[in-house]
């Protein structure tokens, strides 16, 4: 928001353009005339301005020996008080000053001043209004608001300024067209979203409570007792059609607004949108939607137990028929304030990444995995959407950080013991038609599908999964389609990853060999923790055209033997509870051979009996050579 206003005060000779400013400035009128032109004036953000700005007024010459510094005022100041006190002087608003403003290119409003008014005609206030200052502003949009004045009377000074600082601190021209008499479409976008946030409980009218809770968020202070009915009455007046007995609904809050701005209080909507994070411009201020989150190396992002209740009460709320599944009417009301899907989810072709009820919606279960696995892969993108979606922390002070948190670092992967995640990924490799895109519809609870569908684009699916014990972790089964090369050669990439899962098709001669040729082609593999599965068990094992059979394979590697499965059987749940194992205990999914034995116990034991021995030798030689 615009923390300094500075004023440049335009017009015709002999306006009272410098009359108004000392007026101001000495709060009396200066009786003889000001024969130059003011130096500037600074007004500190002390004395009653708006949003606490520093105001910097600039008096400026109409002569035409002065327009080279009258042009640069112009372009350096973000409003322009425009003053005229006669019929000439306004006929040259229109003719010379309003254009000249447009030629010099700027974009700043204009405040219109008809000054001395106490040189007027009683009572031609309203004929003023009617016939000078509406046609003019009618024709030139830039003009903010017109304000008659009286430096000799002190007539309305204070306010002229106040209208300056008001044209820039909060102006009309973003939320309201005077031309259409309609609030603007950014406006109207940015006023939408803020009701569907405020409507807590999504019944489309905001109640009692929830405009109590509006009113002391916005505004800082509750409403008054009889407010809240006046507001009521005074949209069922302006809107016949709209009903206020449950609320007030989308239709009566946007009206409301409308009156604000054709009332000249846009300042209320201003302070409703910049309390919801808006700047001038009507966009999410950038820091709200993407704050400063670090992830430091080795480590990852989760949600915390905050973020967990945020997004299960998110699915509560909107799964209005109570089936336990999102339908896409109840997905898009979610994400109405948003811009819609994050892009990750549009790429991997949400929701069949994640758990589906049979209807083919997304369950509590899946919509709490996809965002487990969105915030893993990318904090930044959950963050920009927990604060489109509302989040608010246990701390009014909290921002969207306090929905995630960072695990510890796991950078020696052997040492043994288990890790401090509750989402882990891992690589799922193996040669094309292995059957990985069967295991990850299992992961997901999908029926077996026997035609082939070979993998170009990397797939992931995200599940929960109950270890041993008890307790639950999310894993993130990837397949890496033809992005493979890229990937494993990409050293970040293999950081991120908590697992390798080695997949080859029992049932066929040539399957495990393409395993033995990616350890070769990518030694880096070695430094992460894997396990070898044998799928298509269903079928008849066949040998394999390798120089070692797999068990025996693994078993040079001194590792587990491969596991049996088959995607058609019902233990085929257990291969998910040993990856997810491995995943979150990794020294036991490494070769035992590449640990090199800890002899430290033995140096230290071998340390130890060499001073005994010494000892006693030494104890000997004493006694002897006393006898």
């Amino acid at each position: 928001m615009t923390t300094a206003v500075r004023i440049c005060v335009c017009g015709d000779e002999g306006t009272g353009k410098s009359s108004l400013i000392a007026s101001l400035v000495k709060d009396v009128f200066v009786a003889n005339k000001i024969q130059s032109v003011l130096p500037q004036v600074t007004i500190p953000p002390t004395i009653g301005t708006p949003e606490n700005v520093t105001t910097t007024i600039v008096d400026t010459s109409a002569r035409p020996q002065d327009r080279t510094t009258l042009r640069k005022e112009i372009r350096k100041c973000n409003v322009i008080l425009l003053v005229y006190s006669d019929h000439y002087s306004y006929e040259r608003v229109a003719l010379f000053w309003m254009p000249y403003f447009r030629s010099l290119g700027v974009n700043v409003p204009v405040v219109l001043c008809a000054n001395k008014s106490d040189l007027a005609a009683s009572g031609s206030t309203s004929q003023v209004v009617e016939e000078e200052m509406l046609p003019v502003m009618a024709e030139f949009r830039e003009i903010d608001s017109c304000i008659r004045t009286s430096a000799k009377e002190q007539h309305n000074v204070i306010e002229v300024f106040y209208l300056c600082q008001k044209a820039v601190t909060h102006p009309i021209a973003p939320l309201y067209d005077h031309k259409e008499g309609q609030l603007k479409p950014a406006c109207m976008a940015a006023l939408k979203r803020v009701f569907y946030l405020c409507d807590k409980d999504q019944d489309g009218y905001l109640n009692d409570d929830e405009m109590h809770e509006f009113q002391s968020k916005s505004f800082e202070k509750p409403l008054l007792p009889g407010e809240l009915e006046n507001i009521k009455a005074t949209v069922s007046k302006a809107v016949p059609t709209s009903s206020t007995e449950k609320g007030l609904d989308l239709h009566g809050f946007l009206q409301l607004n409308k009156m604000y701005a054709e009332k000249g209080r846009h300042e209320t909507i201003w302070i409703i949108l910049r309390k919801h994070h808006y700047t001038d411009s009507l966009s999410l201020e950038d820091s709200f939607l993407h704050p400063r989150f670090d992830v430091p190396d080795y480590s990852s992002a989760e949600l915390s137990p905050a973020g967990y209740r945020f997004f299960m009460d998110l699915f509560l709320t909107f799964d209005k028929d109570n089936d336990g599944g999102l339908n896409d009417q109840e997905l898009a009301a979610l994400f109405a304030p948003t811009p819609g899907l994050p892009q990750s989810w549009v790429e991997t072709s949400f929701p069949s990444s994640t758990v589906r009820n049979e209807a083919g919606h997304i369950t509590l279960q899946g919509w709490l995995a996809q965002w487990s696995m969105t915030t893993f892969l990318e904090p930044k993108t959950t963050l920009e959407y927990l604060a489109y979606l509302g989040f608010e922390g246990p701390d009014a002070r909290d921002s969207t950080t306090a929905a995630l948190k960072v695990t510890k670092p796991r950078k020696r992967r052997r040492r043994p013991g288990r890790v401090e995640r509750n989402v882990v990924l891992c690589y799922l490799l193996g040669s094309a038609g292995a059957g990985k895109s069967s295991l990850l519809d299992a992961f997901l609870n999908r029926p077996f599908d026997a035609l082939y569908h070979p993998t170009i684009k990397p797939r992931r699916a995200v599940n929960s999964v109950e270890l041993h014990g008890g307790k639950q972790c999310y894993l993130i089964l990837e397949e890496l389609g033809e992005l493979e090369p890229a990937i494993l050669e990409n050293q970040a990439k293999l950081d991120t990853c908590d697992l390798i899962c080695y997949a080859y098709d029992s049932s066929e001669p040539d399957s495990f060999s393409h395993i033995v040729d990616l350890r070769k082609r990518y030694p880096q593999l070695d430094e992460l923790p894997a396990i070898y599965t044998a799928l298509k068990a269903d079928r008849d094992k066949t040998t394999q055209r390798s120089e070692l059979q797999p068990d025996a394979y693994t078993a040079a590697l001194n590792m587990s033997a491969p596991l049996h499965v088959s995607v058609t059987w019902n233990s085929i749940s257990e291969l998910f509870v040993a990856l997810a194992e491995a995943a979150t205990n990794p020294s036991t999914a490494f070769p035992k051979s590449e640990e090199p034995p800890d002899r430290s116990g033995l140096y230290l034991a071998l340390g130890a009996t060499t001073c005994a021995a010494l000892a006693a030798f030494m104890i000997w030689r004493r006694s002897t050579n006393s006898a």
